[in-house]
């Protein structure tokens, strides 16, 4: 398939001319390659070690969610140039969506991740320049029993700051860094809400304001959006696809 073609449909599917985002997420096609897309590689950052063992496998395009360009017009030195030559030197095209993948009803990593969870999805809240970028909706069951379920689905260990009822039938999830949210969160009387990760004053935030919150990690809750459109890309185009895990523990 000609890169051309897939980043047009991507960036329909992905809505990425129209998704707010941060100055230099430079979301849509960061790289460019003229060999066709045979094979395609995913990872949540476009790391020197992910592009370099997408290009040892084959890939010819690498999706990622935080893409090359975070820091804004810099040399071409040091890593970011050690970067690019990856690219280069192997015909690897980078496309990068944030935000955009962040929110979609389909392969997004907050509506994907309640998925996994079980959650019947009610309605989105997280409100970002106009737009929803998270999901809540409903999950019986303790909140030993969801701590222990979050643990299980994300692979690792979940902190959990117990401000709210032992209890959880409403539960939003916001994946990445978004502890920001957790005044919403209280406002639409979540019992829980799921993110990645938080600053410190976020315990007293959630431990006096009533509310539960799981942190699973920014990684760990952000593989999902790029898996989920891998898959959607073999299931249309019948590409097949390799994901780069890179944990950062973090």
């Amino acid at each position: 398939m000609k890169l051309d073609a897939l980043v047009a449909y991507l960036d329909e599917y992905l809505r990425t001319s129209e998704i707010p985002d941060y100055p230099n997420a430079l979301n849509g096609l960061q790289v460019e390659s003229t060999r066709s897309i045979g094979m395609i590689g995913v990872a949540v950052d476009a790391s020197e070690r992910a592009l370099a063992a997408a290009a040892a496998a084959g890939c010819d395009l690498l999706v990622v969610h935080h893409g090359l360009f975070w820091s804004g017009l810099q040399p071409v030195v040091g890593r970011g140039y050690r970067k690019l030559k990856t690219c280069l030197d192997h015909g690897l095209a980078v496309y990068a969506s944030h935000i955009p993948l962040d929110l979609h009803p389909e392969v997004g990593n907050s509506v994907v991740l309640a998925r996994a969870l079980g959650v019947d999805t009610q309605g989105e809240w997280g409100e970002y320049r106009g737009l929803k970028i998270g999901v809540w909706g409903q999950l019986s069951g303790s909140r030993d029993e969801l701590t222990a379920r979050l643990e299980q689905v994300l692979g690792g260990p979940v902190r959990l700051l117990p401000g709210g009822g032992t209890r959880i039938e409403r539960l939003g999830v916001i994946t990445g860094s978004a502890a920001n949210y957790i005044d919403e969160a209280i406002r639409l009387r979540l019992d829980a809400f799921v993110t990645g990760e938080g600053a410190h004053h976020t315990f007293f935030d959630a431990t006096e304001g009533g509310l539960n919150v799981y942190f699973g990690g920014h990684y760990r809750t952000e593989t999902w959006g790029v898996k989920a459109l891998a898959e959607h890309l073999e299931q249309r185009f019948g590409i097949p696809w390799e994901f780069f895990d890179q944990p950062t523990g973090l």
